[in-house]
């Protein structure tokens, strides 16, 4: 079937720092046919991850930054993504704050995938401060990144519902099966308005 004239799938960069499963997830996604982008980048601040054996397989350019300078590292990914004509990045589980500089420079294209229900624990162990404080419902959020922690403008969330018996380590598993699920419907989402 002829694709139709001028369509051209928006090019994404993915950060990751870990196993990459939103970044394989969204490699997935990007390949189907009705897909509106396709991932012409990773980029880790990490070398020895699992998720950058992902990039090796289905053929993405990799960048591994070191992070020891921010200004410098920071300079190299904005060339980085100059240089791979990227339209949008998506950070998938990466693990470094991004500066204020960098968001200018990149301004409401990048957005992010989040394991709560913002604006409702920001930061870290999400799952355990959900649980601790008697929760009825955790969840996910992917959200547009601005400089301040996981306080963007919210595009998709989905809750899910806090057990009984529930420890942080299964609630961030069943949690990340609707990571997968909303986070590359949000990313169609937000290319529907590029």
């Amino acid at each position: 079937m002829p694709k139709s004239i001028g369509f051209k799938k928006i090019n994404v960069a993915v950060f990751i720092s870990g196993n990459g499963s939103n970044f394989k997830n969204l490699i997935k996604y990007s390949l189907k046919e009705n897909s509106k982008f396709k991932i012409g980048l990773v980029i880790s601040n990490k070398s020895n991850i699992k998720g950058l054996n992902y990039a090796k397989k289905f053929k993405i350019e990799k960048k591994i930054i070191n992070y020891f300078n921010i200004k410098k590292a920071e300079k190299d990914v904005l060339n980085q993504l100059k240089k791979n004509k990227i339209d949008l990045v998506c950070l998938a589980g990466f693990m470094k704050i991004l500066s204020i500089n960098f968001i200018k420079n990149f301004n409401g294209k990048i957005i992010n995938i989040h394991p709560s229900l913002l604006p409702k624990y920001k930061g870290l162990n999400t799952h355990q401060r959900a649980i601790d404080n008697k929760e009825k419902y955790s969840g996910c959020t992917v959200h547009y990144v601005n400089s301040k922690i996981d306080s963007g403008k919210i595009i998709l969330q989905k809750k899910v519902k806090i057990l009984k018996n529930d420890t942080s380590k299964r609630l961030s598993r069943r949690v990340l099966k609707y990571e997968h699920l909303i986070y590359p419907k949000a990313l169609n989402k937000v290319l529907s308005n590029l």
